[in-house]
């Protein structure tokens, strides 16, 4: 059993007395007289002069076997058992406890094994320390880690360390640097040898990614599209789950290019100096950009067809978009009633100089709605934002296998554009490629953020006198100040929407044309005329044939209603107002 470890002090009579004892055998001799002489207990003199009882016990043995003479324990005992150690031995441990003094006792044993072959016990090393002075040293073997010039020398002196039996950890602490360092500096000698112990970048090393065939294959199947660059052919693979960056969808495109001389794009026009854009919006919404884009690639036929659309400065989002027969105010108060209603007003509107965008109606509009209107200087189409959203939905669709160009019907061209306006609002932009909010598409940029808010009725109210809403009959017709139209029999129990222009009404319904009646409308709103009936593509036609549609004379679509016609007597009135005037006969 252990002795136990002093866990008082020693009484303040010993403590008088021990410092009057001068030499080692009266010390041992007035540490157990009151046990050999008086008796007392052992554990009490060890409580008293703060001495283990297993000391006690083995001097009180000793004092009753040999007498007093041996009962000291010899002073010289820890220098002759360091003198065991060669003189040299001794020197080179001083020498590195000086130069590193956090060195632990067992790894300078372990220093010693490897450098004498020789590896002595810990209480050797601690008799050793204990009974020679420190050297004064004035150098280090080895400067600090970072003050060394060389970088191959910095991660020698961690070799030649860890050689001559130094841990990870002294190390570490010796030469100023974290042991992080120190393992990767062994690391390296253990895979790489001398070569590991030179300067490397330390930038990450990213090997070469083989891409598969069929990448290559729908690279070369956009690149069809004359138009696509790599940016545009970088959206349009992810769109597909192809994550490629659009620098490798350049390499990609070159290489195409040389391999197929039909994929090879028309020289590009030379590049211009950029210019300061006049309407650069500070915040969401403070410009919104309007203008018609002619489709003149389609292959529908019956006429022109236009794409008018409006784009939010800050964002480059596309608020809302239509396709059209027309271009007239009719069909841009539509798109810009559409973008009101979902994003709220804008401070201003930039559009050109046309004539639709300069109408009395569309003034008045925006002039109660507080919105100030911008136009560009004439022949300076860069200074409006939606020009390069027309460039990019013509990259995008005009020459796409489900673009513009491959429509066959009217139904295929307005998904066509539903699918632009979604794909062009979803996919990263240019404008916004260095962005460090993690926002690269319009649609994530301009967030949740609305403009001025006004209240549904005062909407409505302003629109009122160009835009009413009507139910459609159980044969087409529709019922509006005292004219009978025809709208769509296929729409037999829906509301339909009618826009009143000064020479003509506009039947919609769900962003689609249905018909237009050209006549004269008074400026109270009074139908004077209508006719000229002209019927346009729409995916709302009834399944049912209609005899008549196949007739080319007017059968009567848009019919005045008499007075005598307008007035509807319930069933039971009429009844009882019959009986009355057969009985006054």
């Amino acid at each position: 059993m252990a002795a136990p470890q002093r866990t008082r002090e020693p009484s303040p009579a010993w403590q008088q007395l021990e410092m009057k004892l001068t030499c080692p055998k009266q010390h041992v001799y007035e540490l157990i007289r009151p046990v050999v002489l008086f008796d007392q207990p052992v554990a009490e003199r060890a409580a008293e002069t703060a001495t283990a009882e297993r000391t006690l016990y083995r001097h009180v043995q000793t004092f009753r076997q040999h007498g007093l003479g041996a009962a000291q324990r010899p002073a010289t005992a820890p220098i002759r058992a360091a003198a065991r150690l060669p003189a040299e031995a001794i020197a080179y441990l001083l020498a590195i406890k000086a130069e590193y003094p956090p060195m632990r006792h067992y790894e300078l044993a372990t220093i010693c094994l490897v450098r004498f072959g020789r590896r002595p016990s810990i209480k050797t090393v601690k008799r050793a320390l204990a009974t020679n002075t420190l050297p004064m040293l004035t150098t280090r073997r080895f400067p600090p880690y970072h003050t060394i010039p060389d970088i191959v020398e910095r991660r020698r002196a961690i070799l030649r360390l860890i050689t001559e039996g130094w841990t990870k950890k002294s190390i570490a602490g010796y030469l100023g640097i974290s042991r992080k360092t120190v393992h990767g500096v062994l690391k390296r000698w253990d895979t790489e040898g001398l070569a590991g112990l030179k300067r490397r970048s330390s930038a990450p090393h990213r090997h070469g990614r083989r891409l598969a065939s069929t990448v290559q294959h729908h690279v070369r199947r956009l690149q069809r599209n004359p138009l696509l660059g790599a940016w545009r052919l970088h959206a349009a693979l992810r769109r597909e789950g192809i994550h490629v960056s659009p620098r490798t969808c350049g390499r990609l495109m070159a290489i195409n290019r040389e391999v197929f001389p039909e994929l090879r794009p028309p020289e590009p026009p030379p590049k211009k100096d950029p210019q300061p854009m006049p309407f650069a919006a500070q915040y969401r919404h403070q410009f919104w950009t309007i203008d018609i884009r002619y489709l003149d690639m389609h292959r529908l036929g019956g006429g022109n067809v236009y794409c008018i659309s409006i784009l939010e400065n800050a964002s480059r989002a596309i608020v809302s978009s239509a396709i059209s027969r027309l271009q007239d105010t009719t069909a841009v108060l539509k798109v810009l009633l559409s973008a009101i209603e979902t994003c709220g007003c804008p401070d201003g509107i930039v559009s050109d100089s046309g004539s639709v965008f300069r109408s009395r109606r569309l003034g008045q509009i925006c002039h109660a709605l507080g919105i100030q209107r911008f136009f560009i200087a004439k022949r300076q189409p860069w200074q409006s934002y939606i020009e390069t959203a027309f460039n990019i939905q013509r990259r995008m669709m005009d020459e796409a296998e489900a673009g513009f160009r491959a429509a066959r019907t009217w139904q295929e061209l307005w998904i066509a554009h539903r699918m632009w306006m979604k794909h062009y609002n979803q996919e990263r932009h240019w404008a916004h490629r260095q962005r460090q909010d993690g926002c690269d598409t319009p649609l994530s940029v301009l967030g949740d953020v609305h403009g001025r808010i006004f209240p549904e009725a005062l909407i409505r109210r302003i629109f009122e006198a160009l835009r009413v809403n009507r139910m459609v009959d159980r044969v087409g017709f529709i019922r509006f100040r005292h004219w009978r139209i025809y709208s769509e029999l296929g729409l037999a129990r829906h509301v339909i929407t009618l826009w009143i222009d000064t020479d003509h009404v506009m039947v919609t319904y769900e962003s689609h044309d249905l018909r237009r009646y050209e006549g004269m409308i008074a400026r109270d709103g009074t139908i004077r005329h209508l006719s000229h009936d002209t019927k346009f593509d729409h995916p709302f036609a009834s399944p049912q044939l209609m005899l008549w549609d196949v007739i080319e004379d007017d059968w009567g679509k848009a019919v005045p209603v008499a007075h005598a016609e307008r007035t509807r007597v319930p069933r039971g009135k009429a009844t009882q107002l019959t009986m009355d005037l057969d009985t006054a006969a």
